[in-house]
């Protein structure tokens, strides 16, 4: 980790934003305002920001920061960069508290940098999971006490009916898509199913009557009983998604240890871009902070959006 981190662009302003450049724009700038891609030259005034580029069909001013979750901030690009490496290459994240310390930069600043990288690494458009022959595991968990408890709520049979409701489909040998849901009750989930997994392919549950209409939305609908002792039936497990889950509470229960409900989506993309970036897929953590870079165009987060939770 720490060769990576004495690469020039983590240190190196010019090149931090060099190296942003090539990822956001490839060979050539592309105009955030008109979308133009000629006529444009690289402003050099003595009193230009660094990294300033100017369209002459709009004839507006630009950096590659504009129309990203790096647009209107005031820390210098290679203080984002190590930012997004660190929070990439934490397994169970890394606290607001530990970048402030890292970085040098305010704990409010930290707070928001992190909401903001998260935002980056927020997954957009999505396929179907699993396909022909490949097995997706599918399970709920509970996480945390509801800020708000409705009288439904209160008045619901469930042990887990003031606790968060987490959705996860986790493909075997693949990646993670997992949601919070309001109610994980059985509308809930069959949506889920019917939304995000090819129809080729095995779902993989435990014995919870929440899936019992999953089979109408995949080829085969396979579970094994918990509370008979079974984990294991052949092939058929929830081992993954379990697996999944216990890497997410441990590390928002050991390094967040507390989380607003609002943002708990927030922390459900942080881990999910880790683990469908991860080391077994043959990305490394190098690769990892390239992708995350990658996310940050379109993705615009003020302050009061990131407070709002929306």
């Amino acid at each position: 980790m720490s060769s990576v981190l004495n690469d020039k662009h983590f240190h190196d302003e010019e090149a931090a934003f060099a190296w942003v450049e090539s990822r956001v724009w490839g060979n050539n700038p592309i105009c955030p305002h008109c979308g133009g891609l000629e006529r444009i030259s690289k402003m050099r005034g003595k009193s230009t920001r660094l990294g300033t580029y100017k369209c002459y069909q709009c004839r507006k001013p630009f950096t590659v920061k504009v129309g990203t979750v790096f647009e209107a901030s005031h820390v210098p690009m290679h203080i984002w960069l190590q930012a997004m490496f660190l929070l990439s290459s934490s397994k169970k994240g890394i606290s607001s508290n530990q970048l402030h310390r890292t970085l040098g930069v305010t704990l409010k600043t930290a707070w928001f940098m992190a909401h903001r990288i998260r935002e980056a690494m927020r997954s957009v458009g999505f396929e179907p999971m699993g396909g022909a022959g490949n097995v997706v595991e599918a399970d709920e968990t509970y996480f945390g006490d509801k800020e708000i408890v409705t009288k439904r709520t209160r008045r619901g049979k469930s042990a887990h009916s003031s606790k968060r409701s987490i959705v996860a489909l986790v493909e075997r040998g693949g990646k993670a898509r997992t949601f919070h849901v309001d109610r994980a009750d059985k509308v809930t989930v069959t949506k889920i199913v019917s939304q995000n997994i090819a129809k080729e392919s095995r779902l993989h549950t435990d014995e919870s009557r929440l899936y019992s209409d999953a089979k109408h939305f995949v080829a085969k609908h396979e579970s094994i009983v918990h509370t008979q002792g079974e984990y294991v039936r052949g092939d058929v497990t929830t081992n993954t998604v379990e697996g999944y889950f216990s890497i997410f509470k441990r590390g928002m229960k050991g390094i967040y240890q507390h989380c607003s409900e609002k943002h708990l989506h927030r922390y459900l993309s942080e881990y999910d871009f880790r683990y469908n970036n991860r080391i077994k897929l043959g990305v490394d953590d190098e690769a990892r902070t390239d992708a995350a870079v990658r996310g940050i165009v379109g993705k615009r987060l003020t302050y009061q959006t990131a407070n709002r939770g929306a």
